[in-house]
């Protein structure tokens, strides 16, 4: 068992702050205000809600930190060596369809560095977390990546693209190259909470484009944490960047990342 630091439990109060109006909204379709962003790309109250509970809550705590945000973008601080990076609610489409499969995003960067990570469910009110150097939990319990070393073992999770999204032809070639060498692939929507499930060790592993940095900040620091390796989907460190994402244990993430490489 562990306990949360200081910064951890600042960062789980706001979550839980945040959840508890998800919470309440969930399953209310009729009464959701909802506007589109981009085809398929859809923003509802209740992101704005929770983005501006997450902003007041965080800022408060750590006032002078930047902040950005998946509705509100970049807003600078005073404070240049430390940012967080917040999705409110990561899985909006599965909320407004009433699918219990979404969650709350916060990474803290400093100086470049993402140094804590927590992702919120708040259907299951479970806490994904972690600190650089320091491991990764659920809840009270320590997790680590799964043991499989073998792809026909495995099962992948992934993200789909949908329109005006993505490189559907890329996709469906990654997609020729795994499925028919594991034991299954999973789609749920929600990319923190695949990173966080590879981290516990249900996914042995996952891949996905066309991301943004709230997707992934947090998730890449509870898989690593957890004793996995994540990179790009070239293989690289610019996950952020790039918008795309490798991720498994030191065994499958090789052979994944070489079945990407082959989709080519």
């Amino acid at each position: 068992m562990s306990t949360q630091s200081a910064l951890l439990k600042v960062m789980s109060d706001a979550a839980r702050k945040a959840a508890r109006g998800l919470n309440r909204d969930f399953g209310e379709l009729a009464e959701l205000q909802v506007a589109k962003k981009a085809p398929a790309d859809f923003v509802s109250a209740a992101d704005l809600k929770a983005e501006q509970v997450l902003f007041e809550a965080l800022t408060k705590a750590r006032p002078g930190y930047g902040f950005l945000g998946e509705e509100r973008g970049m807003i600078e601080g005073s404070d240049k060596t430390h940012r967080w990076i917040v999705d409110p609610l990561d899985g909006t489409t599965n909320f407004l369809h009433a699918i219990p499969h979404f969650a709350i995003n916060i990474a803290l960067e400093r100086e470049g560095v993402v140094v804590a990570a927590l992702t919120h469910n708040p259907i299951t009110n479970d806490t994904f977390w972690a600190e650089k150097g320091k491991g990764c939990f659920v809840n009270d319990k320590r997790l680590r990546v799964a043991a499989r070393k073998h792809m026909d073992e495995a099962v992948f999770a992934t993200g789909i693209p949908f329109l005006g999204h993505g490189q559907h032809a890329t996709f469906l070639k990654e997609l020729h190259q795994i499925s028919q060498r594991v034991a299954g692939v999973r789609r749920f929507g929600a990319a923190s909470l695949d990173l966080a499930w590879v981290a516990a060790g249900r996914f042995d592993g996952y891949w996905e484009r066309d991301l943004k940095p709230w997707d992934l900040a947090a998730g890449v620091l509870l898989v690593t944490e957890a004793g996995g390796k994540v990179t790009d989907a070239d293989g690289g460190e610019a996950m952020l960047t790039k918008g795309s994402i490798c991720a498994g244990n030191l065994d499958l993430h090789p052979q994944l990342l070489s079945r990407l490489t082959a989709a080519k």
